[in-house]
């Protein structure tokens, strides 16, 4: 991997996993839905510049926007109120390592929606691992954990919304030629028009202008939702899927770390166990099943058909 590649991987690590660091500072002056419209406005208005500024246009046809619409849903809108919810009273190094549980929903939710046929071994395995991560960082037989059983609840529905989303996406958006920094953008302005209507109903609360809080959102909607996913897509272009795919891994670590040390959480055995069971979950997760075996010849071959006539067709051919 180039010097450049690492550099790329490193930053977007960084970003990404001090996302629920920014969200547990934002948390002190503003409600979950005022951070979250907030986020997804800052975030929509950086990638749609960007991509009218590459001549990108919107979707039109009404049937994307619909898909849109259940992604920016799912994706979007849901996980990121219920992780700011959990994190009210939650640590954010528990949110970032169950966040990192989401490509075992991913791979569940692509189940269910016929995207994916076979699972093979090392992917029911995965997770099942991934499960158990989750178990160890919310440790219930503990008494005075880092974290409360609700936001072990919002952290978990979250990370399920949030990896079915992909899988949503995968399945009714994939492949059909829409320009990236457009599908982002709109979905994250979809997803703050969607915000917007819940903010009377459960989240205007009197905001107590702190600082560090305003910087952290800030932060939180233009550099880590607005430019990472620029720089997701460089990856991607640049050094490929796969590279991209390992900052699963890294910012998870960087989650845990960031709230050990800026916001001194806690990290007993049961948060490290926690945090190498989705580790490997993830590893585990991105194998490949292995291809069904051709079935075998016949023992006795079919006698050759007589001349001039068609030989049948194979089974499932048309």
């Amino acid at each position: 991997m180039s010097k450049g590649a690492v550099l790329r991987l490193t930053a977007l690590s960084l970003l990404w996993g001090s996302v629920f660091l920014w969200i547990k500072i934002s948390g002190y002056a503003f409600s979950p839905v005022e951070m979250v419209f907030v986020r997804l406005v800052l975030g929509a208005a950086v990638l749609l510049t960007i991509g009218a500024a590459k001549g990108q246009k919107l979707p039109r046809d009404k049937k994307v926007l619909g898909h849109m619409a259940v992604a920016a849903f799912l994706g979007n809108a849901v996980p990121w109120l219920l992780f700011a919810e959990g994190e009210r009273t939650g640590s954010s190094n528990i949110a970032g390592i169950v966040s990192g549980t989401g490509p075992v929903w991913t791979l569940g939710a692509a189940v269910l929606l016929g995207s994916e046929k076979r699972l093979g071994a090392a992917r029911v395995w995965g997770m099942l691992i991934g499960l158990l991560g989750v178990v160890l960082v919310a440790a219930p037989w503990s008494d005075g954990t880092h974290a409360s059983t609700g936001s072990i609840v919002c952290f978990v529905l979250g990370a399920v919304s949030f990896g079915s989303s992909f899988a949503y996406v995968g399945r009714f958006l994939a492949g059909r030629g829409i320009p990236v920094f457009m599908l982002a953008g709109g979905q994250l302005a979809i997803a703050a028009l969607m915000t917007l209507v819940a903010v009377p109903f459960i989240g205007l609360e009197p905001v107590e202008w702190r600082t560090d809080s305003v910087i952290a959102l800030i932060i939180l909607g233009i550099v880590c939702t607005g430019f990472a996913v620029l720089l997701n897509t460089i990856i991607i272009t640049k050094d490929g899927a796969a590279a991209a795919a390992t900052v699963i891994y890294l910012m998870t670590v960087v989650s845990v770390v960031l709230g050990a040390v800026f916001l001194d959480e806690p990290l007993g055995w049961t948060v490290l166990l926690g945090t190498a069971a989705v580790l490997a979950a993830t590893a585990l997760l991105r194998r490949k099943p292995a291809p069904a075996p051709a079935p075998a010849p016949a023992a006795d071959p079919a006698p050759a058909a007589p001349v001039g006539t068609a030989p049948a067709p194979a089974a499932g051919a048309q």
